[in-house]
């Protein structure tokens, strides 16, 4: 059995993919620095389990990401820490170059250097997945589909922060045979998902009453992965991708951002109705600088090599997505009291500021 380490394991995919992966009787090592997304909540399911272990680890610290190589000894590892939310990344893109970038770099030479030092065969079995977004493409236009060989076209400090650590991982693959992976992956929502980002934002703020800030004029589109899916496609890329490959994972559901809100909205109406329709609160706000109009990955390298398969459409994601949020209030309550209560985020400051 594989003993995987993961990086930002507390975040909103690296839980999902933790708990996939104990629940199928992997040891896992969750290494998590537990920013303000990193929630050991999201965890509570497998915290008390036999194949378990967390440790509070800032994956730019040297010595604490080489002491647990040294202490876990892996056969895969899955790095999924990355600050994650564009509009952050657009006030404070510090934050991004340290984590995504430096943080990458000593991952990569952290595992580099264990990997170097195991016997053969053990050398040969280990696996580096580094996992990506489709946001370092850039931007479509109407018709078209992102696939592995689309070039890097990234808009903002995360897309750009996010595709430096791609190039990263390709390069220490080409110069030194490092065994390493890449997946991009398009928008995932589900459970567990930190309350900054769309879907989780306009459940809450419909169920408190608040504005559903829509950027522009709502027609972004975006492709959906549920989160469940996107887990068990890193399961199968870490086993069974090819070296120095990279592999798309999407949902193949396109949604203009505009009728995510509006679909989200007319569930509550059934759930959870109140005196007015829940869309009477969609607000029109100023657009997010740099916003790419239209992501839609083309999976079908992953699909046929793989043989994973999307099992959510996004109907069927977005009820057990929504009604999750109405049945589990003690996971968000705290967030949104203690952490962000759905304020605007991303708004420029002058240079410097």
């Amino acid at each position: 059995m594989h003993r995987v380490m993961i990086t930002g394991g507390a975040g909103f995919i690296g839980s999902a993919t933790c708990r996939h992966l104990v629940s199928a009787g992997v040891d896992v090592l969750n290494l998590d620095k537990l920013t303000y997304a990193g929630n050991l909540a999201s965890l509570r399911p497998i915290e008390n389990a036999p194949n378990y272990r967390f440790a509070r680890v800032d994956i730019c610290d040297r010595g604490a990401v080489t002491e647990a190589f040294e202490s876990f000894q892996p056969t895969r590892v899955i790095h999924l820490a990355a600050e994650s939310h564009v509009d952050r990344s657009i006030s404070a893109s510090g934050d991004f170059i340290d984590t995504n970038i430096v943080g990458t770099f000593v991952m990569l030479e952290a595992a580099r250097r264990y990997w170097s030092g195991l016997p053969a065969e053990r050398g040969e079995a280990f696996r580096f997945l580094h996992v990506s977004t489709d946001e370092v493409y850039g931007s479509l236009g109407e018709e078209g589909l992102f696939t592995e060989t689309t070039p890097y076209d990234p808009s903002s400090p995360y897309s750009a922060s996010k595709a430096a650590a791609d190039h990263l991982v390709s390069a220490w693959a080409r110069t030194y045979g490092f065994p390493g992976l890449i997946s991009n992956c398009s928008n995932n929502y589900g459970p567990f998902h930190f309350p900054e980002k769309l879907i989780p934002l306009v459940i809450l703020n419909a169920l408190h009453g608040k504005p559903l800030p829509v950027y522009g004029k709502g027609d972004n589109i975006r492709d959906w992965l549920f989160v469940d899916d996107h887990a068990r496609a890193l399961d199968l890329i870490v086993n069974r991708g090819r070296i120095g490959e990279k592999y798309n994972v999407g949902g193949r559901n396109e949604r203009r951002n505009i009728d995510v809100v509006r679909t989200i909205c007319a569930i509550l109406d059934r759930l959870a109705p109140k005196a007015e329709p829940h869309a009477s609160l969609i607000t029109f706000v100023t657009d997010r600088p740099g916003h790419d109009q239209r992501y839609a990955i083309d999976a079908g390298k992953l699909e046929a090599e793989l043989g994973w398969r999307a099992e959510e459409t996004f109907d069927t994601g977005i009820e057990k997505t929504v009604r999750w949020y109405l049945d589990n209030e003690w996971w968000w309550r705290p967030l949104r009291d203690k952490v962000y209560a759905g304020e605007r985020l991303g708004l420029l400051a002058p240079a410097g500021a």
